[in-house]
């Protein structure tokens, strides 16, 4: 999980086009070097951007005047290569920790400022990975609530008060279905039609009977079988032989004639025929003719008369038009009634289809009943035809009958629409209708998708807070154990760097822009706030090394609580800025601690004492790397740094000198190795006799101090030593300005010298 190395640098801060020194490989440890200016912190951000995957943290460094864009390329052995290019990197790796100024000015202030963002950022570094998670589902899950607030306004519009009146959406949408909101939706607009209408209702006449009268075709039948039952059959027969011979009409000529036979002459007893006078007592037809026309005929002449006149009285006349009246009346007083109850039968009667099957029936019957008057003992029938135009005008006849019963049952709904009108609210009637209208509305379309989309994203919405919930649950519950274990570490921090200060209270404060970390600095055992508009704050009692000496407290704690810290890649950017020297003796021995617990450890600083104490401290069996940046021309580039040279210090330069001198000699190094014996000694005192030789102390004046010691409980050196040294001293200080004027041209003679380069280093092994 290791960085390889840099495989391509070009384009970017002061780099221009690096890929021979790119090559340079990195080890669990590397060490980059650089004088300020020469890019070490574009490496940082560099590495920042490949930790977060935010491109613009390296675009924004293009080279200026560089006529193409950044191109980075970075290798890791086994995996594929990580490049940056058209702003963007095809692949980040988020196992990468750096701590540089961003990480000060991001987590926890910008320059003697802490703002909001400071807080919310390191909100997320105290939770770490575990608790960014937790705290990420929370944000996404109000994210969620927000969203549906959204979309819930959104649908709330869909659903405009013209749709669902003075209800409200909530209410609207809770409307349940009714099957039956049609037809009760008719009923109540007919009830607050009747209340608006109610004089003209109790005004109005309810249905009248519809009939048509019947022809008692029976009775017909009957009447036109009848004849004489008392004539005998014989007479009958030759009655209507004579009938028959008379002509058309001789019947009734006969009748008129038996009628006016005048009496016998004086002392006669037989009738006079009252054409020729002459007596009808011999006449066979005569006592016949007084059979066929007795009473009998008379009263059955009487009854088709009547049956005749009957007809014409029920079937003729102004009957037909009084029943035109009565339809006409009745479909008027439907389409009236029809506006308030319902039910109200259908008047479709077509009073002319009527009329012509009524004419029919009477026309035929007429001419049955006529002919039978012509020959009243002559028996007869009603014709096919005849029954036919009953038939059809008796279907009509029903019709009408059975409209009738209807209207009469319609009658009983109109007596009781007129009770309810007389007492009738019309504004709870219209309040009454107005809700079966929104109810039906609710259920049609469009409102019923509208509502059923509002219905679905409320629901979503309830599921979704009951999940921000939890996710506000776990977290609360992780923060309650996190932020004062997170509080504690930083605090043993702050006393491994022996600062002045602890921090005190670190909670976490929940807000509408999101979670944020509060702390107060405890100074003295006193509490100061980070932000006050007067008086003691972060902003006036923190100095410049206070500040980078707490960022640096809260980058390791929250690495110490890393779970994948074995895996972590860090980065750490000249975190000696503003430090004092025992700080960053501090700094550096975290630094070796840190180096053993993580994957890779990169350093970046412009001080060669700083990075020389953590490649000293480093575990040696491990890989290191030292690279270098230097100056090419405009630009700057990657060299390998010999480490080695630079950590020998001028004591061991001196050292070696004497050293080879005594091996090899020669002129070329003789007047170095002389002027280097008295500084050896010097060295040696410092740190042999720390107490009685401190910094600026001499050679000479020591010797005196140990002399007057000799023999004493608090005896420096013994006599021998004190007479070695001072010849030592007397010896170097030949080779030295201050004590002789012609210490460059001093003869050497290289016996002698070799003599005193022995003597010196062992004197400085005692």
């Amino acid at each position: 999980m290791t960085i390889d190395r840099i495989q391509l640098l070009r384009n970017v801060g002061q780099f221009d086009n690096v890929s021979t020194g790119a090559q340079l490989p990195f080890g669990k440890l590397t060490l980059v070097y650089a004088e300020n200016g020469r890019g070490k912190t574009t490496l940082a951000t560099i590495l920042r951007s490949l930790s977060s995957g935010d491109g613009d943290l390296v675009s924004e460094r293009q080279r200026l005047g560089s006529q193409h864009a950044p191109h980075i390329i970075f290798t890791r052995q086994g995996a594929a290569p990580h490049m940056f290019q058209n702003g963007a990197w095809n692949l980040s790796l988020p196992h990468i920790a750096v701590f540089d100024d961003a990480f000060v000015a991001e987590n926890v202030c910008s320059g003697i400022e802490i703002d909001a963002v400071h807080r919310q950022n390191l909100h997320e570094l105290i939770l770490g990975s575990q608790g960014v998670q937790l705290n990420a589902t929370l944000l996404q899950r109000i994210t969620d609530v927000e969203q549906h607030n959204r979309t819930l306004r959104e649908r709330t519009d869909a659903i405009p008060a013209s749709m669902r009146g003075t209800l409200t959406v909530d209410a609207f949408c809770a409307l349940a279905a009714d099957p039956a909101v049609s037809g009760k939706i008719e009923e109540a607009e007919r009830q607050l039609a009747a209340a608006r209408s109610a004089d003209a209702i109790q005004r109005q006449e309810s249905f009248r009977p519809l009939a048509l009268p019947a022809f008692d075709e029976a009775g017909i039948e009957t009447l036109l079988a009848r004849g004489l039952p008392a004539l005998e059959a014989d007479a009958a027969a030759q009655v209507q032989a004579h009938f028959a011979r008379l002509g058309p009409g001789g019947e009734g000529w006969v009748s008129q004639g038996v009628s006016r036979i005048g009496p016998a002459s004086a002392g006669g007893d037989h009738e006079i025929c009252p054409f020729c006078a002459q007596g009808l007592a011999a006449s066979p037809l005569i006592p016949h003719y007084q059979a066929y026309f007795s009473a009998g005929y008379q009263a059955l002449k009487a009854d088709i008369a009547t049956a005749v006149t009957g007809i014409n009285t029920a079937h003729a006349g102004d009957i037909p038009a009084a029943f035109e009246r009565g339809v006409s009346a009745a479909s008027q007083a439907r389409e009236f009634w029809t506006r308030f109850s319902q039910g109200v039968p259908s008047i479709d009667v077509d009073t002319a289809v009527i009329g012509r099957a009524w004419n029919a029936a009477r026309n035929a019957v007429l001419t049955a009943l006529r002919a039978k008057q012509a020959s009243p003992l002559e028996p007869s029938q009603l014709s096919e035809e005849a029954r036919q135009a009953i038939l059809d005008y008796e279907v009509v006849r029903q019709q009408i009958a059975d409209l009738s019963a209807s209207l009469q049952v319609t009658n009983q709904n109109i007596a009781l629409v007129k009770e309810r009108a007389a007492g009738a609210n019309v504004a709870a009637l219209n309040d009454d209708l107005q809700r079966l209208i929104q109810v039906r509305t609710r259920h049609s379309e469009p409102a019923s998708g509208l509502c059923t989309a509002y219905l679905a994203e409320k629901q979503a919405k309830t599921a979704t807070e009951g999940a921000r919930d939890q996710a506000r649950d776990a977290l609360d519950q992780y923060r309650r154990t996190v932020f004062p274990a997170y509080q504690t570490a930083i605090n043993e921090y702050l006393q491994r760097f022996n600062a002045g200060f602890r921090i005190g209270q670190v909670a976490s404060v929940n807000n509408r822009g999101g979670s944020s970390a509060n702390y107060n600095v405890v100074i003295n055992n006193t509490s100061v706030a980070l932000t006050a508009n007067a008086g003691p704050s972060f902003r006036n009692t923190l100095s410049a090394g206070d500040r980078n000496t707490l960022a640096l407290a809260f980058f390791f704690a929250s690495l110490d609580r890393d779970a994948a810290l074995a895996d972590k890649i860090v980065v750490i950017d000249d975190p000696m800025t503003s430090l004092d020297e025992h700080r960053s003796l501090t700094t550096v021995h975290e630094m070796r601690q840190l180096h053993d617990r993580v994957s890779q450890m990169i350093v970046l600083s412009h001080s060669k004492p700083f990075l020389l104490g953590v490649w000293n401290g480093a575990d040696r069996a491990a890989s290191r790397t030292a690279i270098r940046i230097d100056r090419e021309g405009a630009s700057s580039t990657l060299s390998a740094w010999d480490v080695t040279q630079d950590s020998i210090t001028e004591h061991d330069r001196r050292h070696a000198l004497v050293s080879d001198y005594i091996l090899g000699g020669g002129p070329a190094t003789e007047r170095e190795a002389a002027q280097a014996l008295r500084p050896i000694l010097e060295a040696f005192m410092r740190v042999a006799f720390p107490a009685h030789y401190p910094p600026e102390t001499l050679l000479g004046p020591f010797i005196h101090l140990c002399r007057q010691r000799v023999g004493t409980a608090d005896q420096i050196l013994s006599q021998g030593d004190i007479t070695e040294l001072d010849a030592l001293k007397d010896y170097g200080n030949r080779f030295h300005h201050d004590s002789n004027a012609a210490w460059q041209t001093a003869v050497i003679n290289d016996q002698e010298l070799t003599g005193f380069c022995r003597r010196t280093l062992a004197f400085a092994r005692r």
